[in-house]
């Protein structure tokens, strides 16, 4: 076990603190996708509720704060968290309040009404600047509101922000959420110690953003399978003309020393050897098939094509581990959606232990019902890959160290 996963699995978790009576500051996720003002998709409310019932049967007085989309720092009604309270009130079978601010008098006067098992979520965090500052006088505001921290929100626990790192420096104790303290367990079990062989699949837009990833993968898979627009970065390394699609040119050659570094360390990182093509992306485009030698032909390439899927769904079932991040192309318009649903499909099948690393991988596995057939789905892409890099994550870093060593 590397020295991050091992300080994670070392810290107080919501089981190790006395809520009795205690006014606490739950950080969610609820970074949810709304649609018409409601929300699309329950799954990151759910995840939390586990967290938040100990709090309420532990007598404790639940101050819950989140943040929505990116704001940065000004008041936008439709990314307010009101629209989620009647979601979370449901989900959680009780009714929660709601207070226009997350500091300031608005929130010091809706904490101070609360009696024990209450719970009240606060206005969207970012819609202050200085939270994602991390600032010091806004962490030390949200500190005074409560008397104990529990981060549950993995999907930031990589961001070093006041709601995430800051706040932690003002209140008695600091612990982790179920939540975090799962994803932790989760990936130690199946990632740090996987069944081998493990087989990683990685997409996404760009090489620049899964370098770490990649050269860490190198170290610890038999077998890495690359997609999305990522792939025509390491195809121009390999001396093919890529047409009209995305090239981080400034990516190329540590494309190659990430080709060359498998190479030498006997692990098969397979690229793409035919394609999906089209004029536009639309879910009415005409679609024809080109191997990888014919991308010149002026096309846009938004999906892997046939022969990459059989060739990846072979190296999938001599798999006993699997992790997946970043879908194979653009999934959520039908014509191009059958390189990453041909793998959700294999997977949920499989008798490998599949790991759904957050992200647009964990949309594409919901979108098609296959999330009760994996065995974890992350609820944190960034944070999922930071652990992957083997490195520390700041928002659980921050939290009181337990005195006790915790056996695996």
């Amino acid at each position: 076990m590397n020295s991050v996963v091992w300080g994670a699995m070392n810290k107080l978790s919501i089981n190790d603190v006395d809520l009795n009576g205690k006014k606490v500051f739950i950080r969610v996720d609820f970074n949810v996708p709304l649609h018409h003002g409601e929300v699309a998709d329950v799954s990151r409310i759910k995840a939390a509720l586990p967290t938040i019932h100990r709090a309420i049967n532990s007598g404790a007085k639940i101050i819950v704060a989140s943040h929505l989309g990116s704001p940065n720092g000004e008041i936008k009604e439709e990314l307010s968290l009101s629209q989620v309270v009647g979601t979370f009130s449901s989900l959680l079978g009780k009714s929660v309040d709601f207070c226009e601010d997350c500091v300031g008098e608005k929130a010091n006067l809706a904490v101070a009404k609360l009696n024990e098992g209450d719970v009240l979520l606060l206005e969207n965090l970012r819609f202050h600047k200085e939270e994602t500052d991390n600032n010091k006088e806004f962490s030390k505001k949200l500190g005074s509101l409560c008397d104990i921290y529990i981060n549950d929100a993995f999907g930031v626990a990589h961001r070093a922000h006041a709601s995430t790192v800051g706040i932690a420096a003002f209140v008695e104790q600091s612990a982790c959420g179920y939540l975090i303290k799962r994803e932790i367990e989760c990936y130690s079990k199946f990632v740090n110690n996987p069944k081998r062989p493990m087989v990683a699949i990685l997409g996404g837009a760009k090489v620049s953003t899964k370098i770490g990833v990649i050269n860490s993968l190198i170290d610890k898979c038999e077998t890495i399978l690359i997609g999305g627009v990522m792939t025509f970065t390491f195809l121009r390394y390999m001396g093919f003309d890529t047409g009209q699609n995305r090239v981080e040119n400034s990516m190329v050659e540590k494309a190659g020393n990430l080709m060359k570094k498998a190479r030498d360390k006997g692990v098969a990182l397979h690229v793409p050897i035919d394609f999906i093509v089209a004029d536009e992306i639309t879910d009415y485009a005409k679609t024809n098939v080109v191997t990888r030698n014919e991308l010149g032909s002026g096309k846009i390439s938004p999906d892997i094509g046939p022969d990459t899927i059989t060739l990846y769904i072979t190296a999938l079932k001599e798999a006993k581990t699997v992790i997946w991040n970043g879908p194979m192309g653009v999934f959520e318009k039908k014509p191009f959606a059958n390189g990453t649903n041909s793998l959700v499909n294999f997977l949920a099948n499989s008798n490998a232990l599949t790991v759904i690393g957050g992200g647009d991988s964990v949309t594409a596995v919901n979108k098609l019902g296959a999330s009760d057939k994996m065995n974890y789905m992350s609820t944190g892409g960034g944070a999922f890959l930071k652990l992957t890099e083997d490195v520390e994550l700041p928002g659980i870093a921050a939290l009181t160290d337990s005195k006790t060593t915790r056996a695996i």
